[in-house]
């Protein structure tokens, strides 16, 4: 007893603040759908130069800045969320690695590092040495745009967020936003071929993200019932039911009849519509997602 009131002393105190009913609100929306980009622009920056080498040659710059741009939005709302953002420094000095803040952290820093250098490599044209640090800095993406499923996942009092299916669902996101994202910062330096990649790459993304929101929204309340009141949100006359479906119009159906619409009559102009529709329409299916598990009372 004596050695836990010793321990308890000595306690730190890093994010004490009162939590309201919401506690994740749009700031974590933003910080989600600007990761997505960061992550994903080089996802598809590092697909591009495998495949179309000669084409890619003059957006390694351009796709380094805006991937950089977008990882420091993901982090200046993952800051401003944190309720007590000037302790933040204590996330890196006294570490939990059971956390996946922490284990994030770290990971975000990281991969903005290897940015910061790729921007340099890329401006000093070394071409060389920009494709072996955008090996490891794609490989790195991946766990840093994963990282906030395994965030969810720990408040295991949402049984919507699960960890298989929110992993899925982030990974899909990038590689949604990246291709939406590179088919606009492209233009007509791709030739048909590489928009006809990015083109397959978004069309795919979108519809398995659809297969995966659809098949928690129809079989997820047969698990808990939980999930079935989470999910009556987003049914029949729930609060979020109309955001929920344009989200998923946007996002993912009207993306995926344009692009295939485009594919028929070649034209660019519906292919880069259905890109802007993915980006926009991403902000709101991350923010519905995001929202109504946490409008479930615990009690």
């Amino acid at each position: 007893m004596a050695h836990e009131i010793l321990a308890a002393t000595h306690a730190v105190v890093t994010l004490d603040a009162a939590l309201p009913g919401i506690v994740w609100p749009w700031l974590v929306t933003v910080n989600m759908w600007a990761k997505s980009i960061g992550t994903g622009v080089i996802f598809m920056l590092f697909l591009l130069l495998r495949m179309y080498p000669q084409q890619v040659e003059k957006l390694r710059l351009p796709a380094t800045i805006a991937a950089f741009v977008f990882i420091n939005i993901f982090l200046l709302f993952t800051l401003a969320d944190l309720h007590q953002p000037f302790r933040m420094w204590h996330i890196f000095v006294y570490s939990h690695w059971n956390s996946a803040i922490a284990v994030g952290s770290f990971m975000a820093s990281g991969f903005l590092g290897l940015l910061t250098l790729l921007g340099y490599l890329a401006f000093k044209k070394n071409n060389e040495t920009f494709d072996k640090v955008l090996l490891w800095t794609t490989i790195l993406a991946i766990p840093v745009t994963l990282y906030t499923a395994s965030l969810m996942a720990q408040c295991t009092a949402r049984e919507l967020w699960q960890m298989p299916a929110e992993s899925a669902q982030m990974i899909l996101a990038a590689l949604l936003a990246g291709s939406a994202f590179m088919l606009l910062l492209g233009g007509n330096k791709l030739s048909d071929e590489a928009k006809n990649t990015l083109g397959v790459v978004l069309g795919l993304s979108a519809l398995m993200a659809f297969i995966i929101y659809m098949s928690e929204y129809i079989f997820g309340p047969m698990k808990a019932e939980e999930i079935a009141a989470t999910i009556g949100y987003i049914k029949g006359d729930g609060p979020y039911a109309v955001m929920f479906w344009l989200g998923q119009w946007i996002t993912y159906i009207l993306p995926m009849l344009f692009i295939v619409l485009s594919r028929v009559s070649k034209s660019d102009a519906i292919l880069k519509l259905a890109a802007i529709l993915a980006l926009v329409g991403l902000a709101i299916v991350k923010h519905v997602w995001l929202m109504i598990p946490q409008l479930l009372p615990m009690s």
